[in-house]
């Protein structure tokens, strides 16, 4: 499995814990230094299940810099959105562990973190 982490992040220090004393196999992408694409974006929206307003952080100085708070959250402005994630991937909510069955979970939680573990 992969999951997206920002190491300044406490939920993702957390999630990372639980899969290396789980002795998950995954590999860490730092998502602030290897940035999605675009398509990455789309790819990981879709194993989610969430449209990209989902998974905005809209408190951060960019979300507010940008007004994303007054973007409508219609299908015609998701490709806005993705971009914005990909131009200014602080904005992605974290972490993001995609699981082996090609499933994707925000792992914010215990619970999150171990239900991707369990699909295979």
């Amino acid at each position: 499995m992969e999951i997206w982490v920002n190491p300044r992040c406490s939920k993702c220090r957390t999630a990372l814990s639980l899969l290396e004393t789980e002795g998950a196999a995954h590999t860490v992408r730092r998502y602030l230094e290897d940035v999605p694409s675009a398509e990455e974006i789309r790819a990981v929206l879709e194993r989610l299940g969430l449209e990209p307003w989902e998974i905005t952080r809209a408190q951060e100085p960019e979300a507010r810099e940008l007004g994303v708070a007054g973007w409508t959250k219609e299908p015609a402005d998701r490709d806005r959105w993705v971009a914005a994630l990909a131009a200014h991937p602080r904005l992605i909510q974290r972490p993001i562990v995609i699981a082996d069955d090609g499933t994707a979970v925000v792992g914010r939680s215990e619970a999150a973190v171990r239900d991707a573990m369990a699909r295979r």
